[in-house]
């Protein structure tokens, strides 16, 4: 399989302030990059903005954003997007994502991610947005696919959505295999095969993270837990299919001892040092 040029490699960890200690002192081979939300840490000064410097200068950073809502039926705030490509730029980096999601309407803020209905017309009204969104930043803005657990006004697949956006856009995609499976047990569907057909060359880095079950048939995206098995199978699935590309672990709160988290970070490190054997092995 030839080798894709990726904006990071390796494996990473978000960002938390809950982790600051933890991240200041860790040994620079611990994991080889990291994420934040943006929206985090525009405007913060202080003892975090001192750490946050001093943090960037260790591992390369790439940003997974909250609130660009990117579907949202009100005008894109092009203030905001302007703090972030100063940010962007001031922390030298290497890729901006957000979600496929939107999170607010003309009356404001929703908080939560919310499911855009999956229609050609939506297809068409978000690839415009993300065209203006390049614009600003001028760079390429990078899409996850989201969990959800409805889908109002569906008339085509997640996949033909998923897809038509990047291809019509022209952006790049966030690759998340947990919410490839939570998605799958809450609305039936193979993960295998899904991740089989999404527009996967696209991908420029991969989220893995643990769930929540709420039900046999009903699993919630908390980032709250351990990474299970399945969920594992289906990145090193992943990698065998679109490549090795770099992963990044989420975990956003209820957090455990650090060892355990730099445990995770080595597995994704074994499955990557795996796959990319067996390509080598298959010429």
């Amino acid at each position: 399989m030839k080798r894709k040029q990726y904006p990071v490699e390796g494996a990473g960890l978000g960002l938390r302030r809950a982790l600051l200690p933890e991240l200041v002192k860790m040994d620079s081979n611990d994991v080889d990059f990291l994420e934040l939300a943006p929206e985090n840490w525009i405007g913060v000064g202080g003892r975090f903005s001192r750490q946050l410097r001093a943090i960037s200068e260790k591992y390369p950073f790439v940003c997974h954003g909250l609130s660009l809502s990117i579907g949202s039926p009100a005008p894109l705030d092009t203030g905001f997007l302007k703090e972030v490509k100063n940010f962007l730029e001031t922390y030298e980096v290497r890729c901006y994502s957000e979600h496929l999601s939107y999170c607010s309407d003309d009356q404001g803020h929703l908080y939560d991610l919310m499911p855009i209905p999956f229609t050609e017309e939506a297809i068409r009204y978000v690839s415009a947005r993300v065209r203006a969104v390049q614009d600003i930043l001028e760079r390429r803005l990078t899409l996850e696919h989201v969990s959800y657990y409805a889908a109002p006004g569906q008339q085509i697949s997640e996949l033909e959505f998923i897809n038509g956006v990047l291809q019509e856009a022209d952006c790049d995609l966030l690759l998340d295999v947990n919410n490839i499976y939570v998605n799958s047990v809450n609305f039936g569907y193979d993960p295998y095969e899904f991740l089989e057909q999404i527009d996967g060359d696209r991908t420029v880095y991969i989220h893995i993270a643990g769930h929540y079950v709420e039900a046999p048939d009903l699993r919630i995206d908390t980032h709250g837990s351990a990474v299970i098995d399945p969920v594992w199978n289906l990145l090193e699935t992943a990698y065998s299919r679109w490549g090795v590309a770099p992963t990044l672990l989420e975990r956003d709160f209820n957090f455990p001892p650090f060892s355990d988290l730099l445990g995770e970070i080595d597995h994704i490190r074994s499955l990557q040092q795996k796959v990319a054997r067996q390509h080598v092995a298959n010429g």
